[in-house]
């Protein structure tokens, strides 16, 4: 989910720079690049990723059963 978020991410800043356009405040292209490096930075991690249904039921868990 965070790597679709940090692509969309990084469409908006392309766009931004190619336009060169500024959205006030300092937000530009470079900003949006670096969004979405730390997004892709913890999709890497694994933040995000888990769910209860693979954090309860695994293969070990089934084999105790």
């Amino acid at each position: 989910m965070l790597a679709i978020v940090a692509a969309i991410i990084f469409g908006l800043g392309l766009l931004l720079d190619l336009l060169g356009a500024s959205l006030g405040a300092g937000i530009t292209g470079t900003t949006f690049l670096l969004l979405g490096l730390l997004l892709l930075a913890l999709h890497q991690a694994g933040v995000g990723t888990a769910s209860f249904r693979t954090w309860r039921s695994d293969w070990r868990g089934r084999a105790r059963r």
